[in-house]
């Protein structure tokens, strides 16, 4: 048993339904696997089938959910379908996410719009299909944003904006939910594994330059395993951690202090 399993024991989640999106890969599918081994059912969303699919064989409690959130009916659908499976919703974790390259000089409106959709309009509209069962639960979303979030990305400032408006839109809903009993948080991590730069166009090559040019940046020395990500996401949806909302914890290995 590695001690980050260890970690996920300490968490009791049994008789709990999370909702997790971008649950094929990355972020996503450590988060998923370690909810579901804390005891939650677990709704694994995401566009793959096949990789969610995968997601789902590392734990029966996993139910793979193919959606694309962009959507119009898809946040209701998805909200419904872990409802109907399963009677309530206890933790929403806004996870998907895409990452664009794309300097000031080619700054593409269809390509902006199609980022905001993603990355800030659809866990947008999640959190609002889910609230009213978080509301009868007294639940939690964590929502994911990035170092970048609120560390200047040069060549890529759309991303960071997407990412800097879900940190308030964060804060915002912890201040507006909180007499309801909602909480809200969200985490802020560093260059991590994932499939991340190869989904944004970059090819192998211009991949293993960036992660290379990353992990010099990094005080810690590396890039970010999934499953570091995930054991705070477990932490923060944690029924127990009562009195936290409202917070960004940034988990770069120190990148944010450079």
């Amino acid at each position: 048993m590695t001690e980050t399993q260890q970690d996920h024991q300490h968490t009791d989640l049994t008789g709990r339904v999370a909702i997790v999106t971008g649950a094929g890969s990355g972020i996503g599918r450590a988060t998923a696997i370690a909810l579901a081994r804390a005891g939650a059912r677990v709704l694994g969303v995401g566009r793959r089938h096949e990789a969610l699919q995968a997601t789902a064989a590392h734990h029966p409690g996993i139910v793979a959910h193919p959606a694309d959130l962009r959507a119009p009916d898809a946040p209701a659908e998805v909200a419904r379908a872990a409802t109907q499976r399963w009677g309530r919703i206890d933790v929403l974790v806004n996870n998907a996410g895409a990452t664009a390259m794309m300097p000031l000089a080619e700054t593409d409106a269809d390509r902006v719009a199609a980022l905001f959709a993603l990355n800030v309009t659809a866990p947008s509209l999640l959190a609002a299909a889910a609230l009213p069962h978080l509301r009868d639960q007294r639940g939690t979303i964590v929502n994911v944003s990035s170092t970048y979030g609120h560390r200047p990305m040069p060549g890529a400032a759309h991303y960071a904006a997407s990412k800097a408006a879900i940190e308030q839109l964060t804060r915002c809903w912890a201040l507006e939910l909180a007499p309801e009993g909602v909480r809200v948080n969200a985490l802020a991590p560093g260059p991590t594994e994932s499939e991340a730069l190869s989904a944004a166009g970059l090819t192998e090559a211009d991949v293993a330059r960036v992660k290379e040019s990353e992990a010099a940046q990094i005080p810690l020395g590396r890039r970010g395993e999934p499953d570091e990500v995930a054991q705070w996401v477990l932490r923060l949806a944690d029924p127990g951690t009562t009195w936290l909302t409202g917070q960004v914890l940034t988990i770069d290995g120190g990148l944010e202090l450079t």
